[in-house]
């Protein structure tokens, strides 16, 4: 059984995600921190006080030289009086002769570390709890009238506890408010800030074949959603325009197709409305095939554009002489130029780098093209010479030339000029010429003035 893809996750949950564990890693460390300081202060404070009291009991012992006063001065307290300091003091023998009142049921001496030197440089104190409140317990030894003396000290730090657990839970409430905060500030900002690419969206799916002309319009977007406005824009603009040349190669195809079936239709609906003589049906299918052919010729050429625009072709390209390739072609055409009285002649010297058969089918179209426009007594001229890591070859004829609003036209599928071209053409040469040129890396340009002939420019690269 297989398992679903997983969906992938929105740029709002990501960002919002991302910032809430931002925050929350921020208020952590920087919480984090002063729990640290104020706890670390309220120890330091405790142990230094707790330091003064063990001072202050050794220089009491001291002055009084014995321990009977202290003792005295312990017994004063009530024994349910609760102090924040407890003292013992035991005699070399360990028995107990001064002790804060109820004391041992708290604290055993046991639970104090070893006795310190006087001259210890620090204090070392045990954490005990006991009755439900924590101790810290510190012992020194101290010399009283040639004795040796243990001073037991536990300073009661419930309250620090106390504090400490309040801190943190204020702190927990803080980080929890805080990451609760970020994430709904993360979620306003994130909301506002992917607001333009929803109007974006919804300005996109208005977008269909009736509304290619829907522009986003980088004014006004965002800085950083500009760029994306103006690359939807062109796209739309190159969508719009392979549109419409697409509907008009449609119709233009649909035109095309149409008139050599509407003649073979015509002309056998003619020939069946009576009986007739074998030269009669000889010429109708004489006729018929003429527009068959034409079909084929025309399919042949739609079937190579599209090959060609479908992917790039793999072109076997072979280097050979350029005007051998040209004579060649020329001898083929000149019967048909002498049948119109046009001359064709060639000239130049240069290699071509191409596909030799593509090479004179380019140039053909371009000869049948100039023979169709070139009234008798007309030229073509076609000159090879060799440019800049590239190789030319011009074709040029006395034709009646092309107006200058058809130029930009000349080369799409179909297009027919009043002058360009006559009606006997499908349209496809120069597109075929054009296709042939790009497919080698090069192309394919044309000058022409009404009356002043025309000129097709073909370069291959070296």
């Amino acid at each position: 059984m297989s398992s679903s893809p997983t969906e992938p996750r929105s740029i709002a949950s990501q960002l919002v995600l991302l910032f809430a564990v931002a925050a929350a890693l921020l208020l952590f460390c920087g919480l984090g921190v002063l729990y640290w300081i104020v706890v670390r202060h309220a120890f330091e404070e405790d142990n230094e006080v707790l330091a003064d009291k063990v001072f202050a009991l050794r220089a009491d012992l001291q002055r009084a030289g014995d321990v009977a006063g202290l003792n005295e001065e312990l017994k004063i307290l009530r024994r349910d009086e609760r102090v924040p300091y407890l003292v013992r003091i035991l005699d070399p023998a360990g028995e107990v002769v001064a002790e804060t009142p109820a004391m041992n049921r708290l604290l055993s001496a046991t639970n104090f570390p070893p006795p310190q030197e006087r001259s210890g440089a620090k204090w070392r104190a045990n954490d005990v709890r006991a009755g439900g409140r924590l101790f810290s317990c510190v012992s020194v030894r101290e010399e009283i009238a040639g004795k040796s003396y243990t001073v037991q000290v536990a300073q009661d730090r419930s309250a620090d506890e106390r504090f400490m657990r309040q801190f943190a839970t204020l702190i927990a409430a803080v980080l929890a408010i805080g990451t609760v905060a970020s994430a709904l500030i993360a979620i306003t900002v994130t909301r506002r800030g992917l607001r333009p690419i929803g109007r974006m969206t919804e300005s996109l799916q208005r977008v269909g074949p009736h509304r290619l002309d829907e522009r986003l319009t980088p004014v006004g977007w965002p800085r950083e959603l500009q760029p994306l406005a103006a690359g939807f824009d062109d796209m739309l603009d190159r969508l719009e325009h392979s549109f419409t040349r697409l509907s008009q190669f449609s119709a233009d195809l649909a035109h095309e197709l149409r008139t050599p079936v509407a003649n073979i239709r015509g002309e056998s609906e003619v020939a069946l409305t009576r009986s007739r003589s074998a030269d009669e049906y000889r010429e109708v299918i004489e006729s018929t095939v003429g527009e068959c052919e034409r079909l084929s010729r025309t399919i042949d050429n739609l079937l190579f554009l599209a090959r060609a625009e479908a992917a790039e072709p793999q072109i076997e390209g072979t280097r050979f002489e350029g005007r051998a390739a040209l004579d060649k072609i020329v001898g083929y055409y000149q019967d048909a130029g002498g049948e119109r009285q046009v001359s064709i002649t060639a000239g130049g010297e240069g290699e071509i780098f191409a596909d030799p058969l593509l090479f004179g089918r380019a140039v053909s179209n371009l000869i049948d093209n100039a023979l169709r426009a070139t009234p008798a007594g007309g030229t073509i001229q076609i000159a090879l010479r060799p440019i800049a890591s590239a190789t030319e070859i011009s074709v040029t004829d006395t034709g009646s030339g092309i107006e200058a609003e058809d130029l930009p036209r000349v080369f799409d599928r179909f297009y027919r000029g009043d002058r360009s071209r006559s009606s006997d053409g499908t349209g496809l040469g120069l597109s075929l010429v054009k296709s042939i040129a790009e497919m080698h890396g090069g192309k394919a340009n044309i000058t022409s003035a009404p009356g002043a002939g025309t000129t097709v420019t073909l370069t291959f690269p070296a």
